[in-house]
Order: C-alpha cells, then structure tokens, then sequence
C-alpha cells in the first residue's frame, strides 16, 4: 500500500531528475520563483518563471464528499 503511494514520487524522480530535485529544494527552502536572484538567474537559463506548466489531470484531483 505505502509502495503504489509512492511509486508517481518515483516516476518523476526518474523521468527529469534535475527538475525534481530543484523543486524538491526551492520547496524545503522555500523560494518564490518571483524573487530578484532566482528569477534573474531562471531568464538568464531561458526559463520564463512566470508560466506555470501544470498538467491537470481530474483523477488526481481532491475528490468532494458529503457526510450526512
């Protein structure tokens, strides 16, 4: 059970290291892409930190419930 909970966490560790890790990082410390050095140093790489490139999908979505 705790594996199949995993396993999402594992394919995107494996498919784009890089990416994961820097989100995993710029989320423990914290940073806003929005700040002055990160967002300096993102458009120097030819990143634009201000599109967001979600993939949403329903599934994964918070399911509502009602409780009577």
């Amino acid at each position: 059970m705790f594996v199949s909970e995993l396993q999402p966490l594992a394919k995107e560790l494996v498919g784009q290291p890089v990416a994961f890790v820097g989100g995993f990082v710029s989320g423990i410390f914290r940073l806003n892409l929005s700040d002055s050095p990160l967002k300096d140093w993102l458009e120097k790489q030819g990143i634009d930190p201000t599109v967001s490139s979600t993939v949403s999908d329903d599934k994964d979505k918070p399911q509502s419930i009602t409780i009577e």
